[in-house]
């Protein structure tokens, strides 16, 4: 369900973005994460429209027709930027407050400015629950069964692994989907629609990124040197905030977000989805939607 396609202007980026419903109403960020797009709260964002609010849908970094500004920015994937984003997008919309729902990157967009700048945010939806990243020790391993599910992860931080994705994009992202969602059948024309999104000149640059600066495997752009250093106390959130778990995700298994609460001072509450994967907002819209009106109507 694509809106009225725009964009808008961040010290680094110009951000393209689709919006629904009224101007005036409370607005909902909707954040995808790697490898997704907006295509995926198509269901989602008639359901939000249909309660009365503003949803907003912007394309991260590296996907769509969102640009860097400037050839000598660093195309950086690191936590630290894709929070700094949003709360530039925020700003340069001229939101001074908005609810926020995403999971994967998003999830993690979204985590980091509720922790840094709970003014700013109404709510939080996340997806596997507290996604700020404890970079401290990048080399301590998971078990073996956690390692497994994380292969794509260890491939993108060799020389193969970049060239991999650069030519076979479509085809590692789908095998992602299939993993990640392991008991739902998506539709191929609905893959396709947002695997157009991946033909960005920087999509393949700052995917690498996160995933080699997550490892320790490259440094991060002093740019976000501050951020990171907040990001790094692993801080609280303080907003109230409902966090989302497939009981099927192939790749955040649901036991991983057990124990989150410790990490919210707020409202929090966790809800398991039966059946679900990796991406609830296209495998479970109505359950992703109410999230978004419980915490409003709250």
């Amino acid at each position: 369900m694509q809106g009225i396609r725009a964009a808008v202007r961040t010290p680094v980026l110009e951000i393209a973005y689709e919006q629904h419903g009224p101007p005036g109403a409370t607005p909902v960020i909707l954040l995808h994460g790697f490898p997704y797009d907006p295509r995926v709260f198509d269901a989602v964002v008639p359901l939000l429209d249909g309660a009365g609010l503003r949803t907003i849908v912007p394309y991260l970094r590296g996907y769509g027709p969102t640009r860097f500004l400037s050839e000598r920015s660093r195309r950086s994937g690191q936590q630290g930027a894709i929070g700094q984003d949003l709360i530039e997008f925020l700003d340069a919309l001229g939101l001074d407050k908005a609810l926020l729902a995403g999971f994967d990157w998003g999830g993690r967009a979204a985590c980091i400015v509720s922790a840094l700048w709970p003014q700013r945010v109404r709510g939080l939806v996340t997806c596997c629950g507290y996604q700020v990243q404890d970079l401290s020790q990048p080399t301590r391993p998971y078990d073996p069964e956690q390692e497994r599910r994380f292969w794509y992860q260890y491939y993108f931080c060799t020389e193969r692994g970049r060239a991999g994705l650069a030519d076979k994009r479509v085809e590692i992202s789908r095998l992602l989907w299939k993993l990640w969602s392991p008991t739902w059948a998506f539709d191929e024309a609905a893959f396709m629609r947002t695997a157009a999104s991946f033909d960005n000149p920087d999509f393949v640059d700052v995917a690498i990124h996160s995933y080699r600066h997550r490892h320790g495997q490259a440094g991060g752009d002093p740019d976000y040197a501050a951020i990171e250093e907040r990001l790094a106390r692993l801080p609280a959130i303080g907003v109230p905030s409902i966090a989302l778990h497939g009981s099927d995700d192939g790749v955040h298994p649901p036991q991983m977000s057990l124990g989150h609460e410790k990490y919210f001072t707020s409202r929090y509450e966790r809800r398991v989805l039966e059946g679900v994967g990796h991406n609830p907002p296209l495998e479970a819209p109505r359950d992703f939607a109410r999230a978004v009106t419980d915490l409003l109507a709250a």
